[in-house]
């Protein structure tokens, strides 16, 4: 079971990596291939916003990572289920006010991560 919830950590912090390079590297280039239903002519003038939101999914990642370093059993729970928390809420606040889809794509992964480690 440790095994599995070690890759989906790894597998979600991969993830918020590639958010973060996709939002701050090539939200104008990428970006639209990505988000069809975003205006294309909205992608250069929101090119900052999206890169603050690449530096969040960054420490999203960051966190995760920082897991696999963490020697203690007990803290190293509790720092998964921190940020694990976090990025299961963004998937929620997206799904809300974005698209459902968001919290697939981000969320459900999050809470299954939660899951197995309370088992």
């Amino acid at each position: 079971m440790r095994v599995a919830i070690e890759i989906l950590i790894g597998l979600i912090a991969f993830m918020h990596l590639y958010f973060l390079w996709l939002e701050m590297f090539a939200w104008t280039s990428k970006g639209p291939k990505v988000f069809r239903g975003f205006p294309r002519e909205l992608f250069e003038p929101t090119k900052v916003l999206a890169a603050n939101q690449g530096l969040y999914n960054g420490f999203l990642s960051a966190g995760l990572i920082w897991t696999f370093f963490i020697e203690d059993h007990m803290w190293k729970i509790y720092i998964s289920i921190f940020f694990l928390s976090c990025v299961l809420l963004a998937g929620i606040f997206g799904a809300v006010t974005a698209s459902k889809k968001i919290f697939f794509i981000q969320g459900l992964p999050a809470l299954i991560a939660l899951v197995l480690l309370h088992l």
